[in-house]
């Protein structure tokens, strides 16, 4: 059994440590909240000019963008993975690089390439180690992101599959379901992938000020950088979600090991002094 003095030491160590994890987790619940409002914000237009895309997607238009067709033949994808810049926030980052891989994998197996563009350093040091292209980085991105910053990201995707160098985008992150839920998400931003939409029982064209192809262009670049920045708030609330809640977690086993230690230390303590008495008692009864 280890002596008073290093139970003491072991104790004031876990203590310290527990101020630090207690003080983290308020930090994550003031940012969680700050988030969540910036995520909520944002919910509406992408959900609104989704719509639009899937009335523009049934469309009957003299133009069809090369976003709306499917590729006969394809041979290399993108995607876009979404991070978060620091750890300790459980296994947020984790579940969504294993369920990435699985894609990864299951494309590698029909002889198709696989692209990558990292937001968040989380990513950028897992997707360096291994044999993947890596087309684009960004990093040191706030907790309040601007959408502008993405913009230069995502160009870089964009014109990979404007010439042929892609076939398909893919965006890769951890979408907000509540503060103990976050799920890992992967979907395709191109080509579009045509969708029911609600109450739309008739088909209808659109007249295009100045032409179809210049208005669709601009919509439809607008809308993927629209999910892109979607993406990126939704991982910033599940980050911030997941650091209280792993935070919390790490404060209250502390706790518990400060309790476990001190009966250790009160045992041994208590052996001591028993034993000195026991001591103390045969000298006396040698005497």
């Amino acid at each position: 059994m280890a002596g008073g003095k290093e139970i003491r030491t072991q104790i004031s160590s876990i203590k310290n440590t527990q101020k630090i994890t207690s003080a983290m987790e308020m930090v994550a619940a003031s940012k969680m909240k700050k988030a969540q409002n910036r995520m909520m914000a944002s919910r509406p237009y992408s959900e609104k000019i989704a719509k639009v895309i899937g009335h523009l997607a049934y469309a009957h238009s003299e133009f069809e963008h090369p976003y709306m067709k499917k590729a006969d033949d394809v041979n290399r994808v993108g995607i876009i993975v979404i991070s978060s810049d620091r750890g300790l926030c459980g296994g947020l980052n984790t579940n969504l690089f294993r369920s990435l891989l699985k894609t990864i994998v299951s494309y590698q197996e029909q002889g198709i390439d696989v692209d990558i563009c990292t937001i968040g350093k989380k990513s950028t040091s897992f997707f360096k180690n291994t044999d993947l292209i890596i087309k684009s980085v960004l990093t040191d991105l706030s907790d309040a992101p601007q959408f502008d910053d993405l913009l230069g990201t995502v160009k870089v995707m964009l014109d990979a599959y404007d010439t042929g160098e892609i076939q398909q985008l893919l965006i890769a992150y951890n979408k907000f379901e509540n503060t103990i839920t976050q799920v890992p998400t992967i979907s395709q931003l191109v080509p579009m992938i045509a969708s029911e939409v609600d109450g739309m029982n008739y088909h209808w064209d659109y007249i295009y000020e100045p032409d179809a192809k210049e208005a669709l262009s601009a919509l439809l670049i607008r809308y993927i950088e629209a999910l892109v920045y979607q993406g990126l708030v939704e991982n910033i609330a599940c980050e911030q979600s997941s650091r209280m809640v792993a935070m919390k977690s790490a404060t209250d086993n502390a706790n518990d090991m400060v309790k476990d230690l001190e009966m250790v230390y009160n045992k041994a303590r208590q052996a001591a002094i028993t034993q000195e008495i026991s001591e103390i008692v045969s000298g006396a009864a040698a005497v």
